[in-house]
């Protein structure tokens, strides 16, 4: 049981990383009083890699 535990847990947090990696929706960017530009968040899959 235990390679199928480790197994599930690295595939959720890739699917986490996944969902994270996206730009923000346009209608965010089109709210009134909004500050955000863009998700300064992003990762590059060959800059920065997730230390798995």
């Amino acid at each position: 049981m235990g390679i199928l535990f480790s197994l599930n847990l690295i595939k959720r947090f890739l699917a986490k990383k996944q969902k994270q990696n996206r730009p923000i929706p346009q209608w965010i960017r089109m709210k009134t009083g909004n500050k955000i530009r863009y998700n300064s968040k992003r990762r590059h899959w060959r800059r920065t890699k997730l230390g798995l």
